[in-house]
Parts: C-alpha cells; structure tokens; sequence
C-alpha cells in the first residue's frame, strides 16, 4: 500500500496557469510560486465582486480519536467527487501548522487518493504565510520590550502583558520563559511565554480580515498590556502596525493549489479548532463562493469546537449562509467513544459502537440547532463490518438525516459519488434556515452558559476566580458584546478529554477568559488546554528524511 507522500508524488499535476485558467482567472490576476502554487491578487476580488455566491457546504466531524479520522480527505474527496458528477465545486481549506506535521497528527492536505497537492509544500513552508504571521507577531512583542526598555512613556506594567510571542512549532520548552536577562542593555527581565503560531490573535486576524485596511485596523485594536494604574494597552499605542500590515501584506492573498483530480482548491489560513477559532481565511471562502457553484470547506475538530466557531463568529462576521453540513464519523471513533482502548479498534464491537453512537446522535443535534441540514459521512476503513455499518445507517434514518459510506481515501472521487450526490439533493430539497446560537449582545457569562449548555451538554460553568476579574475587566473595557471563542479539548464534548460519548450531569470549568479585540472574540479557557503544544515520545520528524536530490521521503 502506497503512503500518502508516494500517493502525491505520482500525481500528474498542471501547471498553476492551467488550474487558474479553469476558474477563468488570468494571468494579471495570480502571482505564481513556482509551477504549482500561486497567491490571488486583489484585482480577481474587484473583478468578481458582483458575482453571485455558490453553495457553501461545512464538513465537520464528531469527536475524534487522538489519530484523527480523516475529515480533511473526505472534503478534498468531496469536491473531487462533486467535479466528478458535472458540479463546479472547489475547496476552501485551512494551512497546515509545522507543529503537527513534525509531531504526532500529521498534516492537513488529505489523504490516499484525495489529497491537495504539491502535497510536500502545502505541508512545509507553502508560500511562507505562517512565517509572516509569526514574524508580524514577534515584531509586536520586540516593541512592546523595547518600549519599555527606552522608558516606558506609557508606565507599562511589565506584570500584565498580555501578548505573547510564536512560534510554528510545538515546543513545551516554551510555555514558561524568564526574558531580559543579562546586563542593563539587554532589556527588562520578566516571565514571558510562547503559543504556536496558529493560536496567535494575528493567526485569527489574518482568517477575518476583509482587506488590508481591515487588517491594519484589527491590528491596531490588540490588546497587549494593561499600564500600571490599570488603563489597557493597544498596538496602536505601541506603534508599528503599519510595519506589521506590510509583513503580511501577501500573506493575506489566498494561495491557489489542485488536488490530485487537478480540480482547483484555496488553502488559507491556519487556527487551531481547540485553542482557536478553527477556520479558513474569510477571503479564500468568500472568493470560492463567487468562482464556484459549491465551495466545500472544513472547521476544526469535532462540530463542538470548530462547527460552532464556523457558524457562530466566522458567519456571523463575514455574512456567510451554510447550505449543508457534513458531518463526518468513523466506525473507529464511534467505538473510542464507547470506551474502546485505541489498541482494540480494528475489532469488531457493536456493543461499544452501539453506546459511542451517541456521540453522532449529539452532534446531529446539535448541527441542527443552527438550522442547517446535515448529511452523516462514514469515513470507511477496511476493518468496518456491515453488522457496524448496519448501527450507523439505522440510527441516521432514524434522526431524519442521509447517510453515505465514503471510500475516498482508496477510490478518490469514484468513492464519494454517493455522498456528492446526497449533498446535491440536501441542498435542494431542504432549504438552510441557518442562524447563529446565541446573540453576540449578550453578557459574556449568559453567552458561555449557552454554550455549555446547548452544545456541550453540561448543567453549566464554574468559573475560577481570574475568570470572573477577566471578564469584569473585559466588559468594562467594552468588549461584552462579542462572540466567545472556548478553548477546549477535541477529545471530548465536555472539558475533560476521559469523558467520551455524551457526558451528562457535570459543568464546564472556565480558568481563564482572554480579550482578542483585534479578532473580535473573546477566549475563554477550559480543562488543562494549553497553546503550546509539546512533541510526543516518537515525534514524527524522525520518520521524515531528504535525499541529495532534494526529495522528502516520510512525510505520511
């Protein structure tokens, strides 16, 4: 059986002009990265302004095994298989993070024979938007020490900055760190730490912005610090945002691709589901919309991370109207969430499958809370029998919902004809009635109470008491009446990663609430999730290898 790095590199791919030419985008209206990749330039956006929009659809997913189940190859496979029956669909999707690639849960261009391709790129450096973002946040960081190192004009209070500087990798080593030290010139010394770079505020910046004025402005309102009579510090009052906006000026461009069927896809922008908002740049959907009959795109996680963030912050700000949703399981996770030991799951087991069911059932539920239709995708694995199968296909019946077995990953479009065309009569024949969960006008507490509540299934939410000052402060800063972003684990529909299927009776624990002005969100933490990820015992850097010839080998 072929990896998926042998997969892509037997790919015939066209050259980038050739996939443009396709969506009828010229020469004048692309900057090419080489012979496969390009950034779409602002011209393409004022040339399709008063197009009309496609058909968005939302994959999504239940609650994962810590390997992932594959949500990424079924929306690539997908659009593959939507081109594949006569639709003009195309792909909006997320930028891989370095983070994961080198450390256990692989990258983020699909997989088996529905992957996005060059697949080695897309995974690595790609066109260099990811070292902009950390470059541009790490430039904020530097003024603010040199700042208070020149004097400190605004009486920054070196306690309570808020701003941390990135990094695209996952380095525990980081989390904790003591600056400044060494002699007078060397700066002020304090504790200081890293996130990675797709948790960073300029990350979820980037994905929101509707332009570069947008940008610069979103920029300008970050709050990075708090002086020490208690006033909040912006970028602005820094300075250099302007520097910053020229950092990632093409950053913002979405970057055009193919995937291995040479059908067109835009991959931009990177937020992690669990410590941030977990969707692709507003530009690269918005764009799709308009050079697309039905843009296909993806949200973090389980629907109870990246689904609720899709509708609830990215829709409610850009004006975007779902069609459909996929919702995409697997037998596998089903039984994790059964309480299968992640060893046995290749067995057959339609007892555990049978109590984990209720974890689809939920987020069934819960999809359908936000008025959109949902089309259930069975990501198919060899080791799937037909009595598991069998559980699957009744329950969606039962809850009024399509059901599709996919076999993408090893047939490529051929195996999602059927789930293609279940999406196509959804849409058609159950009109999207989507509106967010909640009103962004409401206090920050009756926001997460709804949350909590309506999609994580919980009585409600203590909150420690820096939570309760955080968001005191925060709402007499007036910023209350903003959606909140909850950092949370994906393992689990509760804050705690062990409490698989549908926990019930117990409360979502809030430590900690953090301002994002400039995304416009606000951050609320749980459990013990962190945004600085560490590598595990086997990172999966030491699998990965480059020849004399400049070919990578191990990358999946």
């Amino acid at each position: 059986m072929l990896s998926d790095i042998e997969i892509a590199k037997q790919a015939k791919m066209l050259k980038i002009g050739e996939v443009a030419a396709k969506l009828g985008i010229s020469e004048d209206e692309y900057e090419p990265y080489g012979h496969y990749k390009a950034k779409l330039s602002e011209s393409l956006y004022a040339k399709t302004k008063n197009d009309p929009d496609g058909k968005l659809i939302l994959v999504t997913a239940i609650n994962p095994t810590p390997a992932g189940e594959g949500k990424t190859t079924i929306s690539v496979g997908l659009a593959e298989s939507m081109n594949k029956i006569g639709k003009k669909a195309m792909l909006a999707l997320r930028e891989p993070s370095l983070g994961p690639v080198f450390g256990i849960k692989g990258g983020a261009a699909g997989g088996g024979y529905a992957q996005v391709v060059p697949m080695e790129d897309i995974n690595l450096h790609f066109t260099g938007d990811m070292h902009a973002i950390t470059a541009a946040n790490n430039l904020l960081c530097a003024l603010i020490d040199n700042h208070m190192q020149q004097g400190n004009e605004l009486h920054i209070d070196q306690r309570r900055i808020l701003f941390k500087r990135c990094l695209d990798m996952n380095d525990r080593a980081l989390r904790d760190i003591v600056i400044g030290l060494g002699s007078k010139v060397n700066g002020i010394p304090r504790e200081d730490s890293f996130q990675i770079t797709v948790a960073s505020e300029i990350m979820a910046i980037l994905c929101l912005a509707s332009d570069l004025a947008d940008l610069k402005a979103r920029i300008e309102k970050i709050l990075v610090a708090y002086t020490t009579d208690g006033k909040p510090v912006y970028a602005k009052d820094i300075g250099g945002c302007g520097a910053m906006t020229a950092l990632l000026k093409d950053a913002l461009k979405p970057n055009l691709v193919q995937t291995l069927e040479n059908n067109p896809a835009l991959i931009h922008g990177g937020p992690f589901a669990n410590i941030a908002h977990g969707c692709n740049s507003v530009r690269a959907t918005k764009l799709a919309l308009k050079l697309a009959d039905y843009t296909i795109t993806e949200a973090g996680f389980g629907s109870d991370l990246g689904a609720e963030k899709f509708f609830d912050i990215k829709c409610r700000y850009a004006g975007l109207k779902p069609s459909c949703v996929v919702l995409v399981a697997t037998v596998r996770a089903l039984k994790y969430n059964g309480g299968v030991p992640k060893t046995e799951l290749t067995n057959e087991n339609v007892e555990a499958l049978e109590k984990g069911i209720v974890n689809l059932k939920t987020h069934i539920e819960n999809m359908h809370k936000f008025g959109v239709p949902v089309v259930v995708a069975i990501n198919r694995f060899h080791t799937d029998t037909e009595a598991e199968l069998d559980v699957i296909e009744k329950v969606c019946g039962e809850m009024g919902v399509e059901f599709s077995l996919a076999e993408i990953f090893a047939k490529g479009s051929e195996g999602g004809i059927d789930l293609a065309e279940k999406v196509c009569k959804t849409i058609e024949t159950k009109p999207s009635e989507f509106k967010p969960l909640y009103d962004e006008k409401l206090p920050i507490k009756d926001k997460l109470d709804i949350l909590a509540k309506e999609i994580y299934r919980a009585n409600g939410v203590i909150y420690t008491k820096q939570a309760e000052k955080a968001i005191k402060e925060i709402t007499d800063l007036g910023f209350g009446d903003i959606p909140v972003c909850v950092a949370k684990t994906q393992y689990s529909l509760s804050d705690d990663p062990t409490k698989l299927g549908k926990p019930e009776n117990y409360e979502i624990t809030v430590r900690d609430v953090r301002l994002s002005a400039g995304a416009g969100f606000v951050v609320a933490y749980t459990g013990d999730i962190m945004t600085m990820p560490g590598l595990p015992k086997k990172p999966a850097a030491y699998n990965i290898d480059c020849d004399n010839e400049g070919n990578i080998y191990g990358l999946f």
